[in-house]
């Protein structure tokens, strides 16, 4: 018809994921005053924001305000919201190619990547994920049980989710009374008898992947001393070459100097211990059911054949007594019905996020991947929003070259399909009702909110405004 995206035939875009990265996706949509558009944004749970909301550690409560920019995206006209919808449960791909001229995936890696070490699925032995969702109150995570009573953590990881974790186990009850925390973990942590959190990298401490004020936090703890032995911070020569070097990153650069900063100090005798590990990689979880002991592998570090510093297994053993172990060595994403994916990466395969079909190395006319599932986990909240923008610049290209699908048009409107395969979905406005709901439980008690852990208690709230279709 030629013209596809004017206010005669507006360019309808499906986005599967309410997080970062599917809002910066809509906000660049949007953004085009030349087209008109129509987004509609589905997500699984209930309640948008992805990680903004589930993710981000309850005593980072600044980095949530980035919501408010969502919540402009979320009122331009021609956006809908519709939560509590599963791709590939209620909808299917197919179902959304029939109702729209290109989906753009931003859904994320859901899954952690395992150590594949004996004794990984002791009691005891966890995902990071797993522990961040369950404090922020994920309803996926409301109902696991973690044993806080040990004495000794480790968490295994040199990125900020590894920081977070570990700076949550030390938090004290008054610090964690202030937050969104969930009640049940809030109770859970304030009773716990962890004395002491090792943190554990495979590489050196110039290649940490922590930001300098994930590091700096970890040292300003109100009840944890910092601990890291002198001898840690002795380079070897590859990393010593790499951080005298113009080359070397500024965020490694500082980080090495707040560690350097740290291995001097004189512990003041708190009742927790942080103590950061590194060139040290996890080779057996032992145990008699449950976790008791670490063994940890001491690494070297080298160049390979691209110049990167990799480690490899020097030799030496050492056992650690613990009774937790949380990993936080990356993520991986599922595929989707109808969709290419590769597995052995995790994400979806494409080129600048048009959507790929691997064995043809042709594009998927009207798919498109931001966020996580285009390039992997990396990168900090803002980092999506370039992302997206490459991607729907892509996508507008695709449009001026006749190369988006112009879809038969539909006899039966979608949120007519989720009234009758998703009865309880929400839209905005239910979220909206949530929202409030959550925050007048949290302002008596002087928190930002006291989140819901179930969605059925999600659903009934939404259902309080008259916003959930059905």
């Amino acid at each position: 018809m030629g013209d596809l995206g004017t206010d005669k035939n507006p360019l309808r875009v499906a986005i599967v994921g309410s997080g970062p990265a599917g809002f910066y996706a809509a906000e660049s949509l949007f953004a085009d005053a030349e087209r008109t558009v129509e987004v509609d944004m589905f997500d699984r749970l209930p309640t948008p924001f992805g990680l903004v909301r589930a993710g981000v550690a309850p005593d980072h409560p600044k980095i949530k305000n980035v919501i408010r920019r969502y919540e402009k995206t979320a009122a331009s006209e021609g956006f809908r919201f519709f939560g509590n919808v599963e791709i590939g449960r209620e909808l299917s791909v197919a179902d959304l190619e029939r109702h729209y001229n290109a989906v753009v995936y931003a859904y994320g890696t859901a899954t952690d990547r395992k150590l594949g070490i004996r004794g990984e699925d002791l009691r005891g032995s966890h995902a990071a994920t797993e522990f961040v969702n369950w404090y922020n109150a994920h309803p996926d995570f409301a109902d696991r049980e973690f044993d806080l009573s040990v004495k000794r953590a480790v968490v295994i990881g040199n990125g900020n989710v590894a920081a977070d974790v570990a700076r949550m186990l030390a938090l004290p009850r008054a610090e964690l009374d202030i937050t969104d925390t969930a009640d049940h973990a809030i109770e859970a942590l304030a009773g716990s008898g962890i004395e002491e959190i090792v943190v554990v990298g495979r590489r050196g401490p110039v290649q940490a992947a922590f930001t300098n004020p994930e590091v700096r936090e970890l040292g300003e703890l109100t009840d944890a001393d910092i601990i890291i032995d002198p001898g840690e911070m002795e380079l070897d020569p590859a990393s010593r070459e790499y951080f005298d070097s113009e080359d070397c990153d500024p965020t490694h650069r500082r980080n090495v100097e707040i560690f350097t900063a740290f291995s001097e100090r004189t512990p003041e005798g708190k009742p927790k211990r942080v103590v950061m590990r590194f060139c040290c990689s996890p080779v057996e979880i032992r145990g008699d059911g449950k976790v008791e002991s670490l063994v940890l592998g001491r690494n070297e570090l080298y160049r390979d054949e691209s110049g990167a510093i990799r480690a490899r297994d020097a030799g030496g053993r050492e056992v650690i007594e613990c009774g937790l172990v949380l990993r936080s060595i990356g993520y991986r994403g599922i595929g989707l019905e109808g969709i290419p994916f590769d597995s052995g990466r995790g994400l979806i395969p494409n080129d600048g996020g048009r959507v790929i079909d691997p064995e043809s190395g042709e594009q998927v006319a009207g798919h498109y991947a931001v966020g996580w599932i285009k390039r992997g986990p990396s990168g900090v909240i803002g980092t999506n929003k370039k992302d997206a923008h490459e991607t729907i610049v892509n996508l507008f290209e695709d449009l001026a070259a006749g190369a988006v699908p112009e879809r038969d048009p539909v006899g039966t409107p979608i949120e007519e399909v989720l009234a009758e395969r998703a009865a309880d979905h929400v839209t905005y406005v239910g979220w909206q009702a949530i929202d409030r709901a959550e925050v007048a439980a949290g302002e008596p008690h002087g928190r930002p909110r006291i989140k819901f852990c179930r969605i059925d208690e999600m659903v009934e709230a939404a259902r309080s405004a008259n916003a959930v279709a059905g």
